[in-house]
């Protein structure tokens, strides 16, 4: 930086400050006051010229002219620093780290008597306000760190900067980051934006801030689409391509960490390209940047939301603004554009906006900061110091160092704020939600709509008006998912990109976004919208269209068996009733009955004693008709044998011989029925398992053994039945009832033959009902097989009705 023979010192470029004032106590400033660089051709052939700055930036002049207000009145109060005055030395650091350091450099020399160039000595500098950067803030701190210079902040937020090994001198009036990405994190999951986009600048500050706010994001519903970062030396073609991946994503929310002076050429060219929808959440580096606050950019920025930094009131700041006169400073390069005739509102209205002051009120409590802590500096007693041997600073040399111990300390009140530092040298967290919303004149302003209060308890921290807020877009990669549906993860894809699945039957959900289908409990099912469970339906055999048509069935087939037991009843002496052994035949047709009536116990909800008397009542009436057939089976084949010579087997077979027969064969079923109640009886279940959306209430047999040894039984009865008539059929006579009994069997097998495949492929109620039908059919079978002819005789044709007849002796 300087080149030094003998005692002479010079320097090699031009670093003249762009304000300064002499003072008891200097301190420095750093501000970009302008926001772009030109970088000087690098091709080694000639010395490079230095870094050229454009593009004035009066709002940071205007935070320089703060600074200024506020030594001045600092200078002017009889209570703060009596006797001592403040002066200055404000650097322009043109919004670059390089540049930075060069301001930095420059506000370390020192003031000859002679206003000579700086050079002369080492400046008596006791702290450094400044920087706005991150970038530039770490640079300008490690330069200052040697020389134990405190530096005091207004807008450096990046939360590298907390790190008390790094950067020991390090103090700001601003939160964080930490903070302000915690912020933007609750913001996008207030607003369910999940599909987001993020860009930043090229450097610390912007770095940080998306390390910081992809670690808040993680357990979340917000995902990140895609990064970009914008050059710190900008690139149009760099540009240009980060706004096609804007363009082109389904994420319409972006979340911007950069500096105002990387914005303003991008979004120059953003408004070129006539790219809209796109709501952007901006960092409190730009979120109340006045030289966005045009008309011509709400179209493309309108609705933006972000955090601000807390806003102050600061009384003069609006006349002693107005009282800067290019006249009073002709060597001044930033006030030699002006001619002093100008209007400052028209000309640069951010300069002169002072209604909201953010960053020029964080300026402003640096300086005071400052100025507080030097205060009780030199208010120290001997004795009492906080130094070696409590000991004090001497006035007349204070160090730096000395006054960082008391800065760490400081604690006051200004504008109903209470201004301090953590051990970290951070502030009180704090924010303003900020929405850019149109003015009445066209222009954007800027709309205060919530807050972030970093020291209220997690979830409390943010609160916003969401009726003040102007455009809340939906920005998600899909849609979410309705109740009754859950979210199925596409592979490779981020989290929030998912289909959304339908939930499977018996299965509900009835949040929005559900990431899973939860199964309703055991006697409930999903209803049609798979949104809540319901009861499930309860079935049975009821008396329902079935029920009743079984009911009128069995009922109809009841009254035709006493039908034909009055007929034969009242023609008992006649000769067919008499020939066929009207005794079997009343039996026959009572158990018949009562085969008839026994369906009817299948109708109804299952009940403990109703499944007990199910299958009992209709194996032991079945039985009985069968015992009462074979035993009639057996008197027709002997009294056709009986005719032959020396046979006397009728004796054997007489009416109480008969009677035995049926008994007896009665009575095996019975017991078994009664070893079937006695071990493992019938019970009323409960069967989810063949359609599980449905609760069919069935008669369990509880032993399956005895249930098909019951059948098994019946189906022995009657095939002996079969045989047995089958060997009659031959036999002579006009009404051989062997026949008959032979039909009666062979469709009595058959339907019982077809019932057990049906009966197992069958559930619950429809098992009953298939049962109820092979009983009624098996009954109807036997009754007209064995009745329908003899009843035909007796009503229609009674000529017939004689014994010759019917033993086929008639005369001819």
């Amino acid at each position: 930086m300087f080149t030094s023979a003998a005692t002479v010192c010079t320097l090699q470029n031009s670093f003249e400050p762009s304000f300064v004032a002499k003072g008891d106590f200097v301190i420095g400033g750093i501000f970009p006051l302008h926001y772009n660089q030109e970088m000087p051709d690098l091709n080694s052939t000639y010395r490079p010229p230095p870094v050229k700055c454009n593009g004035f930036d009066p709002r940071a002049f205007r935070w320089a002219q703060t600074m200024r207000l506020a030594v001045e009145e600092i200078n002017q109060s009889p209570e703060l620093l009596p006797n001592y005055t403040l002066g200055y030395k404000i650097f322009d650091s043109c919004a670059y780290p390089l540049t930075g350091q060069r301001a930095a450099l420059a506000v370390l020399n020192g003031l000859s008597e002679d206003d000579s160039p700086m050079c002369s000595s080492s400046s008596p500098l006791l702290a450094v306000i400044g920087e706005s950067g991150s970038a530039q803030s770490i640079v300008v701190s490690r330069i200052l760190q040697p020389f134990r210079i405190p530096m005091i902040s207004y807008f450096s937020s990046c939360a590298c900067l907390t790190d008390r090994r790094k950067y020991p001198t390090f103090f700001r009036v601003i939160p964080n980051d930490d903070y302000q990405v915690k912020a933007i994190a609750q913001l996008l999951v207030r607003f369910n934006w999940t599909w987001v986009g993020l860009v930043r600048g090229d450097h610390e500050y912007g770095r940080f801030a998306v390390q910081g706010l992809l670690r808040e994001l993680q357990g979340t519903k917000v995902c990140v689409a895609y990064q970009e970062m914008i050059p710190l030396l900008y690139n149009q073609q760099r540009a240009l391509e980060i706004m096609e991946v804007m363009r082109s994503s389904l994420a319409k929310v972006v979340v911007v960490f950069s500096a105002e002076g990387e914005m303003t050429p991008f979004l120059r060219d953003y408004m070129a390209q006539n790219i809209t929808g796109i709501q952007w959440v901006a960092s409190e580096a730009w979120v109340t940047a006045s030289v966005f606050t045009g008309s011509e950019y709400y179209p493309y920025l309108g609705g933006t939301i972000g955090f601000g930094i807390r806003k102050g009131q600061i009384s003069r700041l609006s006349d002693y603004l107005q009282t800067v006169n290019p006249h009073n400073y002709p060597n001044n390069p930033l006030l030699s554009p002006c001619s002093g005739q100008e209007s400052l509102l028209e000309q640069h209205s951010a300069y002169m906006n002072t209604s909201s002051p953010r960053v020029a009120y964080n300026v402003y409590k640096a300086v005071y900061a400052v100025a507080h802590s030097l205060h009780n500096l030199l208010r120290c007693q001997p004795g009492s110091g906080p130094f070696q041997n409590n000991s004090c600073a001497l006035s007349n040399s204070i160090l730096p160092w000395q006054l960082q111990h008391y800065l760490q300390e400081v604690k006051f009140t200004i504008a109903e704020e209470e201004v301090n530092f953590d051990l970290k040298g951070d502030s009180i967290p704090y924010y303003d939600v900020i929405n850019w919303q149109r003015g009445t004149s066209g222009n954007i302003e800027f709309v205060n709509v919530g807050l972030f209060d970093g020291t209220k308890p997690a979830g409390d921290e943010l609160v916003i008006q969401e009726d003040r807020i102007m455009w809340v877009p939906v920005s998600v990669c899909s849609a979410s998912c309705l109740p009754g549906s859950r979210k199925a993860v596409r592979r490779g894809e981020p989290v929030c990109c998912f289909d959304c699945v339908p939930c499977d039957s018996g299965k509900t959900s009835n949040q929005t976004n559900s990431i899973e289908c939860t199964f309703c409990p055991e006697n409930f099912w999903s209803n049609e919208d798979r949104t809540s469970c319901i009861p499930k339906k309860v079935e049975f055999l009821a008396y329902d269209s079935l029920g009743i048509a079984l009911t009128v069935i069995s009922a109809v087939g009841a009254c035709l068996t006493i039908a034909v037991f009055a007929v034969f009843f009242h023609h008992r002496n006649t000769a067919i009733v008499r020939v066929n052994n009207s005794e079997l035949s009343f039996f026959i047709l009572f158990a018949l009955t009562l085969c008839f009536l026994c369906s009817l116990v299948f109708i109804g909800e299952p009940t403990f004693w109703s499944c007990m008397l199910r299958h009992t009542a209709f194996s032991i009436t079945f039985s009985l008709c069968i015992s009462c057939i074979l035993g009639k089976t057996l008197v027709v084949l002997a009294a056709f044998t009986a005719t032959r010579p020396g046979n006397n087997i009728m004796k054997w077979l007489g009416p109480k011989q008969q009677r035995a027969i049926i008994f007896s064969c009665t009575l095996v079923q019975v017991v078994i029925c009664a070893a079937w109640l006695i071990d493992a009886p019938p019970y009323p279940s409960r069967n989810t398992k063949y359609e599980r959306s449905k609760i069919i209430l069935e008669c369990s047999v509880g032993s399956s053994l005895a249930f098909w040894c019951v059948l098994g039984y019946i189906g022995l009865q009657a095939c002996l039945c079969f045989v047995l008539a089958f060997l009659a059929r031959k036999l002579p006579g006009n009404f051989n009832e062997a026949k008959f009994i032979t039909f009666s069997m062979l469709i009595f097998c058959a339907v019982w033959l077809a019932f057990i495949p049906a009966y197992i492929s069958s559930p619950g109620n429809y098992a009953d009902a298939v049962e109820s039908f092979a009983i009624l059919a098996s009954s109807f079978g036997l009754l007209f097989c064995l009745f329908a002819p003899k009843c035909y005789i007796i009503l229609l044709k009674p000529e017939k009705n004689t014994k010759q007849h019917l033993m086929g002796k008639e005369k001819k």
